[in-house]
């Protein structure tokens, strides 16, 4: 890898962070962890919170990310 395709790398990575943190903060990401088949008990005292599918939404948008950076760099 050349320090062009890292600096390149980098910006890309740069720019989703920020997506991602401007999503956060508008409140579009509010349904994350909510989706149908999320695990959430909730008790007097006690609160857990399995997310599987959000977990697997968000594998599969790494995977689709990481093919379009490996292509974008070759």
């Amino acid at each position: 890898m050349t320090t062009l395709q890292l600096g390149r790398l980098l910006i890309l990575g740069g720019m989703i962070i920020i997506m991602v943190g401007l999503l956060v903060w508008s409140g579009t990401l509010n349904w994350f962890g909510r989706l149908p088949g999320d695990i959430r008990i909730e008790r007097p005292g006690t609160r857990i919170y399995v997310p599987w599918v959000s977990l697997i939404v968000v594998s599969v948008a790494f995977n689709l990310l990481v093919l379009l950076v490996r292509r974008f760099l070759h």
